[in-house]
C-alpha cells in the first residue's frame, strides 16, 4: 500500500490512516464503522494491517469495513439515468414522492375523500421517502437489489407503505373509540385468548434480542424483517380479533396490544430513521 507517492503526494489510503490515527489518539472511540461500498474492501483491509503496524489499532479497538452492494437498475446493470449518468438522490427522491402523491390521490378519489394540499403532499413527502429508504435498509447490506419503484410504493409486502399502514390502522382504532392509548391502564391483566394475539405479544417480546443481534451484525434488514412479521401479526389480530366491541377484560387487554405494537413500529421506523403517519 502506497502511503505516500515518490513526488511526495498523498493519497486516499493516506487521508484514511490520519483519520484512524486521530480516531484513536483523540476521539479514543472504541468502534469504527466504514460504510462503503463491497469495492473498497482490499482497500480497508490494507489500511487496517497498516494501522496495527502502527499501534493505532488495538485489541480493545474494533474498525469494521460494513461492505455495501449496488443498486441496480431493471438491466441488472449499475443504475444510472437515462443519458447514461449516475443518477442523482434528489432525482430519485422527487420521482418517489410524486408517484406517492399519484398513488393518494388516485385512492382518494376513489374512496370519495377531500383531503387538504397541507395533507397531501405530507403524506406523498414521508411515504416517497420512506419507500426509498427502507428498500434500500430491507435488504442484505452486502447484496445487490433492483431499484423499482412499484415493489417500493407497494402497500402489500415488506415495505415502508405497508409498515406505516399497518400503524395508521392502530391509530384509527384510538380515533373511532376516541380512546387515549396512554390513558389505558398500565396495570390492566394482558389476558390472550386467541391464537392472533399470542402470536403478536410474542413477537413484542423480541425486539431487544432482535437489537442486539443487529449492533454486532450491523445488518439493518434484521430489523425491517422484524417490523414486516410484526406488521403482519397485527393486520391478521386486527381482522380475527374484535377491539373496541369485545368485553372486558378483553377490550382492555388488546387495547393495550395495539398500543405495544404501536410504539414498536413507531420506534423501530425511527431507528431506520422513517417517521410514522397518523392517517393515509
Amino acid at each position: 500500500m502506497i502511503v505516500q507517492k515518490s513526488d511526495g503526494g498523498y493519497n486516499y489510503a493516506t487521508t484514511d490512516l490520519a483519520a484512524i490515527r486521530y480516531r484513536a489518539n483523540v476521539d479514543k472511540a472504541d468502534r469504527i464503522i466504514y460504510v462503503v461500498g463491497a469495492e473498497q474492501t482490499n482497500h480497508f483491509v490494507q489500511i487496517f494491517q497498516v494501522g496495527k503496524r502502527a499501534g493505532w489499532i488495538t485489541p480493545d479497538r474494533e474498525y469494521v469495513h460494513t461492505p455495501l452492494g449496488s443498486v441496480l437498475g431493471e438491466d441488472g446493470k449499475k443504475l444510472k439515468s437515462r443519458s447514461g449518468e449516475a443518477v442523482r438522490l434528489q432525482d430519485l427522491l422527487n420521482e418517489a414522492i410524486d408517484r406517492a402523491r399519484i398513488d393518494l390521490e388516485t385512492r382518494l378519489q376513489a374512496d370519495d375523500r377531500q383531503e387538504t394540499e397541507e395533507f397531501i403532499s405530507h403524506n406523498a413527502q414521508v411515504v416517497g421517502i420512506s419507500a426509498i429508504k427502507y428498500a434500500d435498509l430491507s435488504q442484505n447490506r452486502t447484496s445487490s437489489y433492483v431499484f423499482s419503484y412499484d415493489k417500493m410504493l407497494a402497500l402489500q409486502g415488506n415495505t415502508a407503505p405497508y409498515m406505516l399502514y399497518a400503524y395508521v390502522r392502530t391509530q384509527g382504532i384510538s380515533r373511532k373509540g376516541n380512546i387515549d392509548f396512554e390513558q389505558v391502564g398500565a396495570d390492566a391483566p394482558i389476558v390472550l385468548k386467541e391464537e392472533t394475539e399470542l402470536a403478536i405479544a410474542k413477537h413484542l417480546l423480541q425486539l431487544d434480542e432482535v437489537l442486539a443481534e443487529i449492533e454486532q451484525d450491523l445488518l439493518p434488514n434484521r430489523l425491517c424483517q422484524y417490523l414486516f412479521e410484526l406488521s403482519q401479526k397485527f393486520n391478521q389480530f386486527y381482522d380475527r380479533c374484535p377491539v373496541l366491541d369485545a368485553e372486558e377484560p378483553f377490550r382492555t387487554s388488546r387495547l393495550i396490544v395495539c398500543h405495544l405494537t404501536a410504539q414498536t413500529i413507531k420506534l423501530g421506523l425511527s431507528l431506520l430513521g422513517i417517521p410514522v403517519l397518523e392517517r393515509m
